[in-house]
């Protein structure tokens, strides 16, 4: 995918003196008007999957940036790598500072730790789901999230590579940072980010781009009067009201269990209302064939 920057990248490199353009034949500069034909022509077609792909009004509450939010790491030796590429690729944001620290979380369950994500994997079962993203709201502020990657499917040969767990584990956390897709059909060719809706081969789409950090700048630039993260040592920067927005809430609900993660707002997002401002946001990665045009 081309951006703009890259235009002028190339612009400044085309850019010449006198003496040598005069040197360049007609056919090279036919070529190099050709080529910028086709970008101006790819940037139209791809607007719409450049639009704005803010996750709702969704994020982490902070009086000052960048965020400093703990991924709680509960996943095997075989995701340490994943997680860790991940959590490393978010941080390229300057709004993000996000610390792998030691998880607090059964992997099975994967509950939620007030504050912060906790990054889970386990054989969850044929559940239709590689992954899932949760994040617990209280008004438009994040208050903690959970991401679960389904080894079940993860054990099998078409998903069992680097190149998806990558893309899975970087989205998941690409939404519990407030982000949305970049694009939804899969039609379209891949933009190069794990916002983006991948299959059959996922290997474009491993990594974050820079319209997922200009996106994560819209989102965060504004300061909030309260923090909604909680530090290991306790320090929260006065998060109240932000990361204990699950307390009293039910604590043996099954969140794996779709049947538990309410109302259905599009194919691959539920929203389950905890009442007094207060809800879950579940956000699911589908397998392939799942639902509607591959649905997640």
């Amino acid at each position: 995918m081309f951006h703009c920057n890259r235009l002028l990248h190339f612009t400044n490199k085309a850019t010449i003196g006198t003496n040598d353009f005069q040197r360049i034949t007609m056919k090279k500069a036919s070529h190099i008007s050709l080529s910028l034909s086709v970008f101006v022509t790819a940037t139209f077609v791809t607007a719409d999957a450049y639009a704005t792909h803010s996750w709702a009004n969704y994020h982490w509450g902070r009086t000052t940036n960048p965020l400093p939010l703990e991924l709680g790491d509960n996943v095997a030796a075989n995701w340490d790598a994943n997680l860790t590429l991940a959590a490393s690729d978010w941080n390229i944001s300057d709004m993000l500072d996000t610390a792998v620290v030691a998880g607090k979380s059964n992997p099975r369950t994967c509950k939620p730790t007030s504050g912060r994500a906790e990054i889970c994997n386990a054989k969850y079962g044929n559940t239709g789901w590689l992954g899932i993203a949760q994040i617990w709201i209280s008004g438009d502020h994040i208050t903690q999230g959970v991401v679960k990657l389904n080894d079940t499917y993860f054990n099998t040969t078409k998903y069992n590579t680097n190149a998806w767990r990558n893309l899975v584990t970087c989205q998941e956390i690409g939404h519990i940072f407030g982000l949305g897709h970049q694009d939804e059909n899969f039609s379209n060719p891949p933009l190069g980010t794990c916002m983006d809706y991948t299959d059959p081969d996922p290997t474009p789409n491993q990594h974050p781009n820079q319209h997922d950090y200009d996106m994560l700048a819209e989102i965060y630039t504004h300061l909030d009067s309260v923090n909604s993260y909680i530090l290991s040592d306790g320090t929260d920067g006065g998060g109240k009201g932000g990361g204990k927005g699950g307390k009293g809430k039910p604590l043996d609900i099954d969140w794996n269990n779709p049947s538990e993660w309410g109302r259905r707002v599009s194919e691959h997002i539920y929203e389950r209302d905890l009442g007094n401002g207060n809800k879950v946001m579940t956000d699911v990665f589908w397998v392939e064939g799942r639902g509607n045009s591959h649905n997640r």
